[in-house]
């Protein structure tokens, strides 16, 4: 599809969108004017800027990753997200996403080019009154023009780089709805909290990945999937903690090559994932991969569905509940091979 003809639909879209919202009846005019009227204007300083929120936003567009999930799960259904196809389903859109909306008998999200290649005419389409990407790689020159759009919330300090907690509750203030936000948090505790497994009390894992033969990058604790591994019970390598001489900013990870693998040793477990088969079968063809004490008796949990990958990335209100339940299994086989 052609920029222009995405921008031709997604105006389309839009205009249709426009003209339910003129077609209202009154008492949801009365009740949008109450809720506008409560809203107190909120001002959120992060790494590119200043968004300033004054009015409740109505017409929300995400950027990057669990904003969607967020804003959804705060009520609201945003008119367009980045689209993802890493994971998606049939329909585009990741399962949980087109579930949320779907029991919420509502529009699933327009969705738009993004990255290096951001739509930003399209997202000008959409008429939006707030524009999410607290966890996200937009860049200034692309934030000039959001921002140019509607009040852009990017992230706090570095390029793709936010604690899950800090995420919910960023989007939950610019949306106007801090209780709600703290709830979200505390419910996603529980749930983890209820998964947690006794049995595994000591055991240690690191979360790694690699972008070709070769290489080999490890996830920092603060990183959503390794967080998420972590409050069902294990234990992260303390190694990781020698490894911030490798970081690699805006990925909260270190890239310490295969060269250095040995330093995995201690690790009981192995978490990883790859980008297709051939990937992995050239990965696990390398003999230093192969010598990870976790590899070599085949501690590993390396999910080969990829909206699962990508749900096990991400620590948000929608992909927790659908992402545990699929987890606890994998982590099970891999905890059975160990010699304990």
């Amino acid at each position: 599809m052609t920029s222009r003809t995405r921008f031709r639909r997604v105006a389309a879209v839009a205009s249709a969108l426009l003209a339910l919202t003129a077609c209202s009846n009154s008492s949801n005019d009365t009740t949008h004017t109450a809720a506008a009227e409560a809203f107190e204007t909120v001002t959120i300083e992060h790494a590119l800027g200043e968004a300033v929120i004054s009015e409740k936003p109505e017409r929300i567009v995400t950027l990057g990753q669990g904003s969607t999930e967020t804003a959804i799960a705060l009520g609201t259904v945003p008119v367009g997200m980045e689209e993802y196809p890493w994971g998606s389903d049939e329909t585009g859109y990741m399962p949980w996403i087109h579930e949320a909306v779907d029991e919420r008998d509502a529009d699933l999200p327009t969705q738009f080019t993004g990255g290096n290649e951001l739509d930003i005419e399209a997202i000008a389409a959409l008429h939006p009154d707030l524009i999410l990407a607290p966890w996200s790689g937009v860049t200034p020159e692309q934030y000039n023009h959001l921002s140019a759009i509607a009040p852009t919330v990017a992230y706090p300090e570095v390029a793709w780089t936010i604690t899950w907690q800090q995420q919910i509750e960023t989007i939950a203030r610019a949306m106007g709805q801090v209780d709600d936000g703290a709830r979200l948090v505390a419910d996603i505790d529980r749930q983890l909290a209820e998964s947690a497994r006794p049995e595994y009390a000591g055991i240690t894992f690191s979360y790694v990945y690699n972008t070709g033969p070769g290489t080999l990058g490890v996830f920092f604790p603060t990183e959503q999937r390794v967080a998420m591994v972590s409050a069902l019970g294990l234990t992260v390598d303390p190694v990781v903690d020698t490894l911030r001489g490798y970081e690699v900013s805006g990925t909260d990870s270190a890239v310490i090559g295969l060269e250095n693998a040995h330093l995995l040793t201690g690790s009981d477990l192995i978490f990883t994932f790859y980008s297709d088969a051939a990937n992995r079968t050239d990965v696990e063809a390398q003999p230093v991969y192969r010598q990870i004490p976790a590899v070599a008796r085949g501690s590993v949990v390396a999910p080969t569905e990829q909206s699962f990958v990508t749900g096990s990335s991400i620590i948000n209100p929608l992909t927790v509940p659908w992402t545990i339940e699929r987890f606890v299994p994998l982590i099970d086989e891999a905890v059975a091979k160990l010699d304990r």
